[in-house]
């Protein structure tokens, strides 16, 4: 039996949608006139963009007609179905427009060491710094000067005030006596053996 309705006073939104799913066409007018303003100002917020809350409001209430056949009453409400349907909607919508869906976006690589390898550096340059201060003044200076600050042996023997070939032996002697001093320290510092 079809009832009339109206918008004010017809049925509740469940029972407009059972009757339309029997076929009642006045009772989706009804729950038309009744629910397209609520979701139209719901998409409108979310998009902030009447075109596309339009066309959105207008997809969801395409799709609570297509369900009115199967809707199983007391499972839920008319409108908790279609606010979900237009946050859903709305949330694709936003997604596109920054270009990609959150499930599409790749996770950043973190390129910072691990704690392990930071561990690992520290003591390694811990290492270092200490074998640099056993080595004479003049050795320290030369080495520093050439494999930490990356100078050429003629910058640095005009900075030392010595001749290149001096460099050279400096730092030869440093380099030696920094490989004696970490020599033990090899797998401690995470250096593995040719």
């Amino acid at each position: 039996m079809l009832m009339p309705f109206d918008a004010e006073s017809g049925g509740s939104d469940e029972d407009l949608l059972l009757a339309y799913g029997q076929g009642d066409a006045r009772a989706a007018r009804v729950l038309t006139l009744r629910l397209t303003p609520r979701a139209l100002g719901y998409a409108a917020r979310l998009l902030r963009d009447t075109a596309e809350a339009e066309d959105v409001a207008q997809e969801a209430m395409l799709r609570l007609w297509r369900i009115a056949p199967e809707w199983r009453a007391g499972e839920a409400k008319v409108t908790t179905w279609l606010y979900r349907v237009v946050t859903n909607l709305c949330t694709d919508r936003l997604r596109r427009r920054r270009g990609q869906g959150l499930d599409e976006v790749p996770e950043p690589e973190d390129d910072a060491p691990g704690a392990e390898a930071r561990l690992i550096a520290q003591a390694r340059a811990d290492a270092l710094d200490a074998a640099l201060a056993a080595l004479p003044e003049r050795q320290r200076q030369a080495v520093i000067l050439r494999h930490i600050e990356g100078l050429s042996n003629p910058e640095i023997a005009g900075i030392m005030e010595i001749g290149i070939e001096a460099v050279e032996s400096l730092t030869a002697r440093g380099k030696r006596a920094l490989a004696l001093a970490l020599a033990g320290r090899r797998s401690e510092l995470g250096f593995e053996d040719d």
